[in-house]
């Protein structure tokens, strides 16, 4: 394969996509979504991607990128040929849900595209029925996707389109053979797109090997956005988790997610803060799937205030409002620090990061200033201020039903079970979250009590489900 080169278009971002030559439904679709102008990813990315050319990119989460491919593939799908003509291959289960997600609703003007989530953690059975009829598209985790094509219940000879989103984190995840064996199962023709927050040399052998004279395209993150505010606290070794409560004491966010370095360190946070009665939960590559949703309903539903994650784990994290990050310890890539605090301070709001670090880590230091261009202001731990007597609960508790989608549970029923005598308001209902097998709705503490009452004695759907509250 030959050598990316690099793309030096001028920025697009203030134009509307009525300049590009899009589909009719397309646009229309566009207009409804109130994309009022392309992303710097899209503006970049897209006339590469009309033209059918092969793409490698690196682009942040939240920046548009899935926006922009699935615009690509969707603009040349043909709806009335039944195969498999587009495949976007994800790290996690989380971001392939959300893909579909995004892709579906693009699609929704262009009529009877079938578009398919084929993930681990899910039970094949239903996976098989849904590929009985090809579908059009298909977005999927590498080990799920493979094992169909083992079965030879998935069949990508007639893909057109192959995505590689997130593939840094599948390469971390040691996804490399189940990659290059699902690609082997696609034509040579086909066009391939790979998308990178950042670009370590497996993503540059890698695209060596699959892409034709990729356009290579970089959009930036800002190295030191502005509604960041970042703090740098040197400890000693034996301060950390001490100092990391202060932290907390001392901000008191609604919501955080510390970042840690690797799983032991997770979830020996995770305990150590929970005896400190802080209510924190841990996500990290050893949590069964069933586990991971539950971790991440919890914490989206504001009934958890603290998450500890690794990297890995927290890629398809998809948390609009997180008022603070921790990072625990320094990470060893410059690039994944501006990464994990750019998670903060999203839609406009501010946003708060704290790094803590000690003497051995100076190294990491120096490499996330001059990556930032900037000076860091570095403060002392005795800086930090401790309110007498501090506690810090989530504002909301989370229930889990036992029945789910595959019950017919729609978040409407569980929303009018609580709400039907009146004693609970809709403003006190927040997140519901329907899965296969459960459904979860957040509620406010004061009405906690109240809703379990209500979940265990009301029916739903016709039919009682047991409900219970999840610590």
């Amino acid at each position: 394969m030959m050598r990316a080169r690099l793309l030096q278009a001028s920025p697009m971002s203030s134009q509307s996509f009525t300049v590009l030559d899009l589909r009719p439904e397309l646009l229309a679709t566009i207009a409804q979504q109130n994309y009022a102008a392309m992303t710097p990813i899209q503006a970049q990315a897209l006339p590469a991607l009309l033209a059918g050319q092969d793409l490698i990119a690196q682009a942040m989460t939240g920046s548009g990128k899935t926006a922009a491919f699935a615009i690509g593939l969707l603009n040349k799908l043909d709806a009335q040929r039944y195969c498999t003509q587009a495949l976007v291959l994800c790290p996690t289960r989380e971001l392939a849900e959300q893909v579909a997600t995004e892709v579906r609703k693009l699609a929704s003007a262009i009529p009877n595209v079938r578009v398919v989530t084929l993930c681990g953690g899910k039970p094949m059975g239903p996976q098989l029925a849904s590929l009985q009829r090809d579908p059009h598209i298909v977005v999927g985790t590498p080990g799920r996707i493979l094992k169909h094509i083992e079965k030879q219940t998935l069949q990508l000879n007639s893909v057109q389109t192959l995505v590689l989103d997130e593939g840094d984190r599948m390469l971390d995840m040691g996804f490399f053979e189940d990659i290059t064996q699902i690609i082997s199962s696609t034509p040579v023709t086909r066009q391939t797109l790979l998308f990178s927050a950042t670009y370590p040399d497996g993503i540059r052998s890698i695209s060596r090997d699959i892409q034709r004279e990729p356009v290579e395209i970089r959009v930036e993150a800002q190295h030191s956005p502005p509604d960041i505010e970042q703090v740098f606290i040197e400890i000693e070794r034996s301060q950390r988790q001490q100092v990391l409560f202060n932290v907390i004491a001392q901000y008191q966010p609604e919501s955080t997610v510390v970042f840690c370095n690797t799983k032991q360190q997770c979830r020996e946070l995770a305990d150590a803060l929970r005896q400190q009665d802080l209510h924190a939960l841990a996500l990290h590559g050893d949590l069964e799937q069933a586990q991971r949703d539950q971790v991440l309903t919890q914490f989206a539903g504001k009934s958890s205030s603290i998450l500890i994650a690794t990297d890995v784990a927290a890629r398809g994290l998809d948390i609009d409002e997180l008022s603070a990050v921790i990072n625990y310890e320094l990470s060893r890539d410059p690039e994944v620090h501006v990464h994990r605090i750019g998670r903060t301070a999203r839609a406009g709001s501010k946003g708060i990061a704290v790094s803590l670090f000690t003497d051995t880590e100076r190294r990491k230091l120096r490499a996330i200033e001059e990556y930032q261009g900037s000076t860091i202001s570095i403060i002392t731990a005795d800086s930090l201020v401790v309110p007498a007597n501090f506690k810090l609960y989530p504002p909301m508790v989370t229930l889990c039903i036992n029945g789910g989608r595959k019950e017919k549970v729609r978040a409407g029923d569980v929303l009018g079970a609580l709400t039907a005598n009146g004693d609970i308001a809709g403003a006190q209902i927040g997140k519901i979250t329907l899965f296969d097998r459960t459904a979860y709705v957040a509620v406010e503490q004061s009405v906690a009590k109240l809703a379990l009452l209500v979940l265990n004695e009301q029916k739903l759907k016709g039919r009682q489900f047991k409900a219970r509250r999840l610590r």
